[in-house]
């Protein structure tokens, strides 16, 4: 049994950056994804409130879902 499948199975979360979730994060495209929306003048712009409105009116499993099909899209599953 994989430590992910032991995981799940006590009920523990599996840690996104440790490897064995579906997608691990880079932690240098994460610090970038922040300055497009917090920093950067253009992209912040229009980021910022789109996520202040989602983070208003989707609960933190919708947003999780939401988050976990743009990725998926972004990879291309979405051309299938």
């Amino acid at each position: 049994m994989t430590a992910a499948a032991g995981a799940a199975l006590k009920g523990t979360p599996i840690p996104l950056t440790g490897g064995e979730s579906v997608y691990c994060l880079n932690q240098a495209q994460l610090r970038e994804a922040e300055r497009l929306v917090f920093v950067d003048e253009q992209t912040s712009a229009r980021l910022g409130p789109e996520l202040e409105r989602l983070e208003q009116v989707l609960a933190r499993n919708e947003r999780a879902a939401l988050a976990f099909v743009l990725i998926d899209r972004l990879l291309g599953a979405d051309a299938r």
